[in-house]
């Protein structure tokens, strides 16, 4: 269905570009991982730069969201609103050194669009926006070079900043000079030229740049005088002493740190300015984003521990993530991924807390780690798909408001000519049954039904706090209480943890069964998972008992029943 036309840039037109965004880094997506060669060629920009606008994205639908679902006050969200989500969507869920760089494009756009109360801004606020944009990206990155991303922001600002008439005319002129500038990247940087590529950030620069036109014309842009950004992909290889040399070193001459570490801080001002000297001192690719007390750090290190206690001196720092560039990785090679034989199968499993994610990883599977208040993109399912590497899949979402997402990773991971079966398991004790009766030996429809009549045979429940007064199955709960769920419906209101543990308990052995399952919160009540177990032991006969411990998973404690 063509897009409606944007004529001004309010909510709704972020929403639409976020949206158009999305889908047209999916499309790209592989065609940027391929060209992927600086400054690490771990060929991951596009999936990167996808998670990034799939996390803004979703930010912006929870925005629309709260007001339709009257949650928010009356009327519909406003530019600043519609903005600011997409900025801080953009923030936490940044990815890798290209990515963290567009939550910055984003926030820098944001910053001009929510100035004041406007309802909507025109051709000027948007040329205000690009240039902020461009500006402050290029101030977040420790050691800017020329021929990257960067260059592509600078050019498309550069060009708006010139261009007469309405947002659509600045938009596609914003769009005509991203274009040009990425073309001309591997004449500036001598990585690209050896490797006959344009920079495959800027070319996902182009691909959002090319959403805007389209959110206010309503048509992809195509035929014009910069062409279709695809055309630059792959260029003509040169001798590299025919090009200007970088600044930084070439990390994929093999001699780059060995880590990336990645991870959001809570801190001040002051005490980022001092972690940015410091993590300067340790490694490259340094990027810190964000402000007003969050911030996303990236670098690339040889000693991660380093740079992550680093972080807790200036701060918070939480969502860490550290990835290896191992010897026999394209890090290392050059850009030549060494063939690796597919597994037959595997299993992707979320998981609410890292201790869980430790015991699903020993057992074998890949995991996908969802925070409270923070479940997993569908980008994020696929990605672990990918990262299994395997030709059939059984996959887990362990909760059942994940099973859509969890359905649209399993048809792109499809169409990518994987075999995906999954498992509609709603809780983390249904995908441990699962997980304890698989056999990658079998054939795999013979595998995902013993899986699946596992995990159906597992009862599952719950102990939480209510955060709220609320109306529930089992009657009227008040903020404070401890709620006891069962099958994911409410069925038992208490005031103490292990009181009301010990009801569910009883409830759901009431019907029978030979194992339970208890994985404990961090937050759970010293001994609650001793008096279960006794309770077991006195009032179930031939009834086995064990216990895990969960991490910080958001629910106190979780019970399965097999």
């Amino acid at each position: 269905m063509p897009q409606v036309p944007q004529t001004f840039l309010d909510a709704l037109a972020v929403r639409t570009w976020c949206g158009l965004a999305l889908r047209a880094l999916g499309r790209a997506r592989e065609e940027i991982d391929a060209i992927n060669v600086y400054p690490v060629a771990d060929g991951d920009t596009g999936t990167n730069l996808y998670l990034t606008v799939e996390s803004a994205a979703t930010a912006v639908e929870a925005v629309f969201a709260g007001y339709e679902a009257g949650s928010a006050p009356a009327g519909s969200p406003s530019l600043a609103d519609a903005a600011h989500a997409m900025a801080h969507g953009a923030l936490i869920g940044a990815r890798g050194n290209s990515g963290t760089i567009l939550a910055q494009l984003l926030r820098g756009m944001a910053q001009v669009l929510a100035e004041g109360a406007a309802p909507r801004t025109d051709a000027e606020g948007l040329r205000l926006a690009l240039r902020h944009a461009a500006d402050s990206a290029r101030q977040a990155v420790a050691h800017p070079v020329e021929g990257t991303v960067l260059s592509v922001a600078s050019a498309a600002a550069d060009a708006a900043g010139g261009a007469e008439g309405d947002c659509a005319t600045v938009a596609r002129v914003a769009y005509q000079g991203a274009c040009a500038a990425l073309a001309a990247t591997p004449g500036q940087l001598a990585v690209l030229a050896r490797a006959g590529v344009v920079d495959a950030g800027g070319r996902g620069l182009v691909a959002v740049l090319a959403a805007l036109v389209e959110t206010f014309t309503g048509e992809r842009p195509g035929d014009s005088a910069a062409s279709d950004a695809g055309a630059y992909a792959r260029v003509a290889p040169v001798e590299a002493e025919a090009v200007d040399g970088d600044r930084c070193a070439d990390a994929t001459e093999g001699g780059g740190p060995a880590f990336e570490v990645i991870y959001l801080l809570e801190a001040d001002d002051a005490a980022v300015d001092r972690l940015r000297e410091r993590l300067d001192a340790l490694g490259d690719s340094l990027v810190v984003v964000g402000g007003d007390g969050l911030w996303n750090v990236h670098v690339h290190v040889d000693d991660a521990g380093a740079a992550v206690e680093a972080g807790v001196e200036a701060g918070r720092p939480y969502r860490i993530r550290i990835t290896h560039f191992g010897v026999d990785d394209v890090h290392a090679r050059g850009g030549e991924r060494p063939p690796r034989e597919r597994a037959q199968r595997a299993v992707v499993a979320v998981v609410p807390g890292e201790g869980l994610a430790g015991l699903y990883t020993e057992a074998g599977a890949t995991t996908v780690l969802a925070r409270p208040g923070e479940p997993p993109a569908s980008g994020e399912l696929v990605e672990a798909v990918r990262r299994a590497h395997a030709r059939e899949v059984v996959l887990l979402p362990n909760d059942a408001d994940l099973r859509h997402t969890a359905a649209a990773a399993a048809e792109q991971a499809r169409s990518e000519g994987i075999r995906v079966a999954l498992i509609p398991t709603r809780s983390a004790v249904q995908g441990i049954a699962a997980l304890a009766v698989h056999e990658p030996d079998r054939r795999f429809d013979e595998d995902v039904v013993s899986m699946t009549s596992a995990a159906g045979a597992t009862r599952y429940a719950e102990v939480a706090v209510a955060e709220r007064q609320s109306w529930t199955m089992a009657g009227i709960c008040q903020a404070g209480d401890v709620l006891g769920l069962i099958d994911g419906d409410v069925a038992v209101i208490g005031a103490d943890v292990t009181a009301t543990a010990e009801t569910v308990l009883d409830r759901m052995l009431a019907a029978g069964g030979e194992l339970v399952t208890l994985v404990l919160g961090d937050e759970a009540p010293e001994g609650v998972a001793e008096r279960l177990e006794a309770r077991v032991r006195e009032a179930y006969l031939a009834v086995d008992t064990v216990v895990y411990r969960g991490g910080r998973q958001g629910a106190l404690l979780l019970i399965g029943v097999e």
